[in-house]
């Protein structure tokens, strides 16, 4: 992207796992159990799961709700129990990137606001981050919202909440998620490879910055003088 008309960036939201962390959520053992759960209240067709998690089990919701409306909302309970089980055991296993706690208070200390937002949920992210609100603005988990990214709202709402203006706000993510957050919301993005997806396809998704983690993303940035 072209740096010498670009406005400066004052607000920066992140995405959680696989930028800030690492945390190796099996979603391939989630999927299966979630299905296998949806076999056992309605006999549909469960073929290989063509959403990320959330919205397949929405998705699976909204059959058994067709076939066995009564158990819709156990099942709903039941898969959402399951989630928060797999995510927290990954959380045990999970840490902070050596670089997180630096970067976010590099950022603070040059008047970049920032925030964190995630499709994972708040018990997961503060076992691995307990003093996240000493070092973000912001913060907003699936748990926070009522519907998690790609739907922009979750974006928005961080971004709102520390007062961000969108024509100087940067969101940065592992997955092309962010990318399609971020677009849908009208902001600027970056693709960090710190995470599963690789520089293809963060440049296919059409993020406007590739870099390989966020320390690296924020040295170009301010090589670009754009940051900080």
């Amino acid at each position: 992207m072209k740096t010498n008309t670009l406005p400066k960036i004052d607000a920066i939201v992140f995405d959680f796992d696989g930028t800030l962390a690492e945390l190796r959520i099996d979603f391939a053992e989630m999927k299966h159990q979630i299905g296998e759960l949806a076999l056992s209240y309605s006999k549909i067709i469960v073929s290989e799961p063509f959403l990320p998690v959330l919205e397949w089990m929405f998705w699976l919701e909204a059959r058994i709700e067709e076939n066995n409306g009564n158990k819709a909302g156990e099942f709903r309970q039941k898969a959402l129990d399951l989630i928060l089980e797999i995510e927290m055991e990954a959380a045990r296993k999970g840490a902070l990137f050596e670089f997180t706690r630096p970067v976010l208070d590099f950022l603070h200390t040059t008047g970049v606001k920032t925030a964190i937002i995630t499709r994972n949920c708040d018990a997961a992210v503060r076992l691995v981050f307990p003093d996240i609100d000493s070092h973000c603005g912001a913060f907003f988990a699936r748990d926070h919202v009522l519907n998690p990214k790609p739907d922009p709202a979750h974006l928005i709402r961080a971004l709102e909440a520390v007062g961000a203006n969108f024509g100087t706000a940067l969101i940065v993510g592992d997955h092309p998620i962010d990318i399609q957050t971020g677009k849908a919301a009208g902001i600027r993005t970056a693709g960090v490879l710190s995470g599963s997806a690789s520089r293809a396809e963060m440049l296919n998704s059409g993020a406007d910055w590739v870099a390989r983690d966020c320390q690296e993303l924020i040295d170009l940035l301010r090589k670009d003088g754009l940051c900080g």
